[in-house]
């Protein structure tokens, strides 16, 4: 495999009331292009912010340090539009905007040098914001962090699909899901409505809703939790972006639901190759899904290895102290030990 992305000393700090709270400390990881990485870890252990510090989509409260080099083209022909997908602050899920930069094509890696924005304005990761909305889609916010410069990065929405762990948070209550959908295939791959409102009922139909033609005239309240779920795993890969990060994507729904879910992503993950990063709490679900995993623990990176080595034979306690976590409630689907699938 090729490297897709490259992490190198990442580290991220969040100040709040005075003090400084590190969110990820110097981590150092590839990022494979066309594999199945999951980043699995306790509630504060980093997973997250390393998730929204790939995608740009980090508060300007953050202190950032490190780089990220990234080792791709975007599509020919693609275009550059301000993102219209949300961002969320880490804590909360509030949603917010993000206008990042182009992806411009280069033979070299692109580098991505992290420090301190211009704009001084503190927004706490605690507090979040929500951004206006328009019906043409949602209403920039300047100042936002991103891991890259601005015009070397790929682009959210283009490059980057983001799914996030609360769907009713990331879909907009007053517009038909169709149309949400549309607007990212209009503004990333500038199709006309028509063929935009088509693509986005091919969508639909992919991620396996019933009755396309009806559901893409719905609005995200008629809808159950899956569904919705469904629908914004449809809006992220929409414009057929190379990496689709999935951000605890199945942790507000019934175990059922979940399956389902995972299996969806794994089958749209091969069908349009893309790099999946998978961010979830839960080491048995990853270890369905994935072909890597990362442990991460109170901002470090304390193991890194294959899905068997990790569920089989992992060196590190906390590691093992997941696994007998599961063992204890469930010990059978712990993806058979012997005859792992991923």
């Amino acid at each position: 495999m090729t490297v897709l992305a490259s992490i190198r000393d990442l580290a991220v700090t969040y100040r709040r009331d005075g003090s400084e709270v590190a969110a990820l400390k110097n981590i150092t990881l590839d990022v494979q292009a066309g594999e199945r990485l999951a980043i699995i870890g306790e509630s504060g252990s980093g997973k997250s912010t390393l998730a929204l510090a790939i995608a740009g989509l980090l508060p300007q409260s953050a202190r950032i340090g490190g780089g990220i080099e990234w080792f791709s083209r975007p599509p020919s022909g693609a275009k550059a539009p301000p993102s219209v997908l949300p961002d969320i602050s880490p804590s909360r899920g509030e949603i917010g905007s993000s206008a990042a930069g182009s992806f411009q094509p280069t033979s070299a890696p692109t580098t991505s040098a992290i420090g301190e924005s211009g704009n001084r304005r503190a927004i706490s990761p605690l507090e979040g914001e929500m951004s206006g909305r328009t019906e043409g889609g949602l209403v920039g916010r300047r100042g936002q962090k991103s891991a890259s410069k601005s015009n070397h990065t790929p682009l959210l929405g283009r490059d980057i699909g983001f799914v996030f762990q609360d769907p009713s948070a990331s879909l907009d209550p007053v517009m038909t899901v169709g149309k949400q959908i549309a607007e990212v295939v209009r503004t990333h791959l500038g199709l006309g409505w028509p063929a935009s409102y088509a693509r986005a009922k091919t969508l639909l139909e992919r991620v396996r809703l019933p009755d396309p033609g009806s559901t893409i005239h719905a609005f995200p309240h008629q809808l159950s939790g899956g569904q919705k779920q469904r629908v914004a795993i449809a809006a992220a890969i929409a414009a057929g972006p190379k990496l689709l990060i999935a951000d605890e994507a199945t942790s507000a729904l019934d175990t059922i639901v979940q399956a389902e879910i995972v299996a969806l992503i794994r089958q749209l993950v091969a069908e349009d190759g893309m790099t999946l990063l998978f961010i979830s709490h839960d080491i048995a679900l990853a270890a369905e899904l994935a072909e890597r995993i990362a442990v991460f623990r109170h901002g470090d990176l304390v193991e890194l290895g294959g899905t068997r080595q990790i569920v089989n034979a992992p060196i590190q306690a906390y590691t093992r102290a997941l696994l007998d976590a599961h063992i204890g409630l469930d010990a059978e689907p712990l993806l058979n030990r012997s005859g792992l699938n991923a």
